[in-house]
């Protein structure tokens, strides 16, 4: 696979589609979609590392859950992410990201509210793992 992600257009919103040769790298690619509709990651510091933790047993609602956790630390601590390393056994997910604060005057792109459960996929085909989903802007 040498896309790691690519978007499509849903109405007002924004489709996510990431691929990774494990679920893990999927899900990973998935993050590093939403967090480009924000900010170009290339332009964004790894300084500070968040780490996540959830339990979820339903692969496509884990999707959901680690987008939207990940959304909601980078609100409540004002930062962007542009990395991401993520590990599950079971039910248990364990994750992290790395970003920087919100600096004045950067080129903010559009605002991601959430992950949604509309058109929610994850899968493994042939070629390694697809996690799809819409993110509310």
């Amino acid at each position: 696979m040498s896309q790691r992600y690519r978007y499509f257009d849903h109405e007002a919103d924004i489709g996510i589609e990431a691929q990774g040769k494990t679920l893990e790298a999927a899900f990973v690619n998935a993050a590093l979609a939403m967090f480009a509709i924000m900010a170009e990651p290339a332009t964004v510091i790894p300084e500070h590392e968040v780490p996540i933790e959830f339990e979820e047993a339903d692969i496509e609602l884990a999707l959901v859950t680690w987008l939207n956790q990940l959304l909601g630390q980078a609100r409540l601590r004002g930062l962007v992410f542009c990395a991401f390393e993520l590990e599950h056994q079971g039910s248990h997910w364990r994750g992290r990201a790395w970003g920087m604060p919100w600096r004045p005057g950067a080129d903010r792109g559009t605002e991601v509210k959430g992950a949604t459960l509309t058109m929610l996929k994850v899968e493994q085909g042939r070629q390694g793992w697809l996690a799809r989903c819409i993110v509310d802007v």
